[in-house]
């Protein structure tokens, strides 16, 4: 396999083999985000990808259970190209179970119901997407190039065509100014289409992004950990999502808090409160963290 830059997967694919289709981010403009900064757009040939494919069946065999196919947006790709890498990678590993992309609300929208479900026969059965939040003034200002209608539209949408939806939530990305409106609008869009999964992620400023500079500057201010947890309270006490998990399975998030919602809704919150308990002083600094 040929890697381009630095590869980035969700924890979740950690088992997966990733395979690069797309090379950066068709967006790029999020001011938090510095995955992509120095990387210019682009669509592998499929033929490319292929090869790919066979060096992996080489090198792995056939006893591949799950490709997740980078980069950001790979599902901005043109349908039949997707079906024909998705068809190919079934013929090289019979023992596949799913395939997995990236792909934002604003590009999941501009494939059809009909394309979606052809997706998902060709072995597409779940797309993580990174929400961010579900509050448009704060998808404004982090210039997601996304709404709250929008991500729900993609969302119902990817249901119905019956691919897995993983959405991510960034704890704190509202700053202190908007910290309960991020959480209660992101409860509002997320509760209108019940995602699969409910990803959180605490958002940590990195250098070389606009985010950080206004970190810098002042203008942006950081939750402290206690903030923190009690953003992630507001949004799971006001969450009405029928059977959606919600995990905060990355190592910046301040406490592990999983559970299926609503059956689980008042474990989750009475461990935030055991969380809240705890000095604030035992837990990593704000400004402090990684990727």
């Amino acid at each position: 396999m040929r890697y381009e830059g630095m590869v980035y997967r969700p924890p979740s694919e950690a088992q997966s083999l990733i395979i690069q289709a797309t090379i950066g981010c068709p967006h790029n403009r999020c001011t938090f985000c510095s995955l992509y900064k120095n990387t210019k757009f682009r669509i592998r040939p499929v033929e490319e990808i292929k090869e790919d494919l066979r060096m992996a069946r080489d090198y792995y065999g056939e006893y591949i259970e799950s490709v997740f196919f980078a980069d950001g947006n790979t599902i901005i790709m043109k349908t039949e190209q997707l079906l024909e890498i998705f068809d190919y990678t079934r013929s090289l590993f019979p023992y596949l179970e799913r395939i997995t992309v990236y792909g934002s609300s604003r590009f999941v929208n501009k494939k059809s119901l009909e394309d979606l479900k052809r997706l998902r026969a060709a072995g597409l059965k779940r797309i993580h997407t990174g929400m961010e939040s579900g509050d448009d003034i704060i998808l404004e200002r982090i210039k997601k190039g996304t709404n709250s209608q929008e991500i729900i539209s993609a969302g119902l949408k990817l249901k119905e065509a019956g691919i897995s939806v993983s959405e991510y939530y960034l704890v704190g990305i509202g700053g202190k100014e908007r910290s309960r409106e991020h959480a209660l609008n992101s409860a509002l869009t997320l509760s209108a289409f019940s995602p699969d999964f409910i990803r959180l992620r605490t958002y940590v400023p990195m250098p070389n992004t606009p985010l950080y500079d206004d970190y810098q500057n002042g203008v942006f201010a950081l939750l402290s950990p206690h903030e923190a947890l009690r953003e992630v309270r507001l949004l799971i006490e006001n969450l009405n999502c029928d059977n959606s998990q919600l995990l905060s399975d990355h190592i910046n998030n301040y406490w592990n808090v999983y559970g299926i919602l609503p059956q689980d809704k008042d474990k989750m919150l009475a461990e935030i409160d055991r969380a809240l308990a705890i000095d604030e002083s035992r837990f990593r600094r704000p400004e402090q963290g990684r990727l």
